[in-house]
């Protein structure tokens, strides 16, 4: 590679991983006001329930239109606090629902025992951010009422009731149950002495936020199940950017749906809220709502930058239905709100069959290999009390030996087609008038050289199927939260050391590394057979794009792949130094092609 190609390689690399900063400094966002992670919602708006925007409405920065308030009374709120060993849960008579859950074993920021500052006591949190609580009944004054519930402390929850002008009654009963779940009963009766007619009604769910200002926007959204498939609404589907960044106008809400909602789960990257109604909902709902900037809590990562973040409130649509007198429905509502934890959910999928498990992402071909990797590490970890960073440094040392054989055989034929080059070189130069009989006079050599094209490939298609479980099974493994791993303070997460000064690139260690050791496995691996040898010099520094897209990505991930190369880079050198003992190549004879005659 000429010295111009290498200087446009490098100078493009630097632009990649300096583009996002540099455009945030240039065109740096508003500023908002700082507002703590878990800081009550008091003054956040969103689109009103029908879809549809109020004659001449203000103009709020950085916000959406506000629906009809839950509460049309002033009156004060009323919170009840129920505890069991796995969390604290706050019940709210605004809207008589679930207000927050506290995960008593999970703290906001995961530990950092070389820090010299504590973590905060503060515990991670969900439906923080929620302009309504979980299992609120909205849509109309006739299932709202002024929206004001009377709470009372039951021997294994908590009850919310309330009687509409209409003469609707509404009693929920919440029960505290093991496995991270509430039991909740919600009774529509009709005490009027004539039929009463009820508008279809959106069962609140919960809000899915980001945990911290790092998360991508990838990381949390609204996640729902038909019986058959899982289908999400969030930053993709909201994004104001389409198809190669052009421009778009985002919808208004999700809608899906068709008396098939088997669940419905609110998520961030490691907890979830999910409610399993016994009878399946009419439709799911989502919608964004627009969340405070996150204050960063490490003081060596990047600042929060660009628009604030954007969080997506889920909800069950059941349709309308008409009581008579003394007629009522009951629905019970299984609430899940813990940690994504595979072998509880697991369990719970296995007890109501539905499948709930998929909220960890683990569906399809993919998945299958991240359970397996799961399970493999948490068996490392529990069985021989390995630290996460070294399991998953065993697990990829048990891989490269069970691929072992098939990768040294890999390297042995792209060796010998190395070898065999000149006289399939010759065999094209002779037949490059007939590309048919060129084909098949290069097969019938290979064939009788016993070397394939396919032979240095197929490790690697073997092996990718593992890498990309290793990434499903890296995004969402609560185990990784806060492992700690030599300079690594969590595996879950990129190891930003510190923040480069002047700008707002983090500096990354193990991702650096890991893009040495590629381009050192890419300079010990010979080159396919009749490759352009331009071509062959780029296909060298084509780590460097792994290492761009690779960068922010958890430190499990790279150190999965740093480890994986060094095993390779050393498989490498030994299959090099063993003696050659393949049969001397069986050269075609050639006979120079004759000429026509006149």
């Amino acid at each position: 590679m000429d010295r111009k190609s290498i200087i446009a390689l490098v100078v493009s690399f630097i632009l990649l991983m300096l583009w996002y900063p540099l455009v945030n400094k240039i065109y740096p966002p508003k500023p908002l006001p700082p507002r703590a992670t878990n800081a009550p919602l008091e003054s956040l708006s969103l689109t009103n329930r029908s879809g549809t925007s109020p004659a001449a409405p203000a103009v709020i920065e950085e916000a959406v239109l506000a629906p009809k308030p839950i509460v049309t009374v002033n009156v004060q709120e009323e919170l009840r606090v129920v505890t069991n060993s796995n969390a604290r849960y706050t019940f709210t008579s605004y809207g008589g629902g679930l207000k927050l859950v506290e995960l008593v074993h999970y703290p906001e920021t995961v530990s950092r025992s070389h820090d010299k500052q504590p973590p905060t006591n503060n515990l991670a949190t969900l439906n923080a951010f929620t302009p309504a609580p979980t299992l609120a009944l909205l849509d109309g004054e006739a299932v709202q009422g002024d929206g004001i519930f009377t709470l009372t402390q039951t021997d294994t929850g908590v009850r919310a009731e309330k009687l509409l002008t209409n003469g609707l009654s509404i009693v929920k009963e919440f029960a505290l149950s093991t496995n991270y779940l509430v039991v909740a009963t919600v009774r529509l009766e009709n005490r009027s002495a004539q039929p009463l007619t009820l508008p279809a009604q959106e069962w609140v769910v919960g809000t899915a936020t980001p945990m911290g200002a790092r998360d991508t926007a990838l990381s949390w959204g609204v996640l729902w199940y038909n019986g058959t498939k899982t289908d999400e609404a969030g930053g993709s589907y909201f994004s104001s950017h389409g198809f190669a960044c052009t421009p778009r106008i985002p919808p208004a809400e999700y809608r899906a749906g068709a008396s098939n909602v088997v669940w419905v789960a609110v998520h961030n990257q490691f907890f979830t809220l999910a409610a399993m109604p016994q009878q399946p909902g009419n439709q799911v709902v989502v919608r964004k709502i627009n969340l405070p900037r996150p204050v960063v809590e490490d003081a060596r990562q990047a600042p929060a930058s660009g628009p604030p973040s954007e969080g997506y409130e889920g909800a069950l649509v059941y349709p309308g239905l008409t009581l008579a007198p003394g007629q009522s429905f009951t629905n019970q509502v299984f609430l899940f709100a813990g940690p994504k934890e595979y072998q509880t959910l697991a369990r719970i999928g296995s007890r109501f069959g539905n499948n709930i498990d998929l909220v960890m992402g683990y569906g399809g071909f993919f998945g299958f290999f991240a359970k397996a990797l799961l399970l493999a590490m948490n068996t490392l970890h529990n069985a021989l009390s390995l630290p996460y960073g070294w399991a998953i440094i065993a697990i990829t040392v048990i891989i490269k030996v069970v691929f072992w054989p098939l990768t040294q055989a890999s390297t042995r034929s792209m060796k010998r087609m190395q070898t065999l080059q000149p006289q399939m070189n010759a065999i094209k130069e002779k037949y490059k008038d007939d590309p048919v009989k060129m084909n098949k006079k290069t097969m019938e050599f290979m064939k009788e050289n016993k070397v394939s094209p396919l032979g240095g490939c197929l490790p690697m298609l073997l092996q990718i199927p593992v890498f990309f479980g290793f990434y499903r099974m890296i995004q969402s493994a609560i185990e990784l939260r806060g492992a700690h791993f030599l300079w690594v303070r969590d595996l879950s997460k990129a190891d930003t050391l510190f923040v480069i000064p002047g700008t707002a690139l983090p500096f990354n260690l193990l991702p650096l590394i890991m893009g040495v050791t590629m381009l050192w496995q890419a300079r010990l691996t010979p080159p396919s057979p009749g490759m352009d040898p331009m071509q062959a010099k780029m296909m060298r520094y084509m780590p460097l794009m792994f290492l761009v897209f690779l960068y922010n990505f958890s430190a499990g991930l790279a150190l999965y792949w740093t480890v994986q190369n060094l095993l390779t880079i050393a498989q490498t050198k030994l299959t090099r130094m063993a003696p050659a003992t393949a049969a001397p190549a069986k050269v075609p004879v050639l006979t120079p092609p004759q000429k026509k005659r006149k």
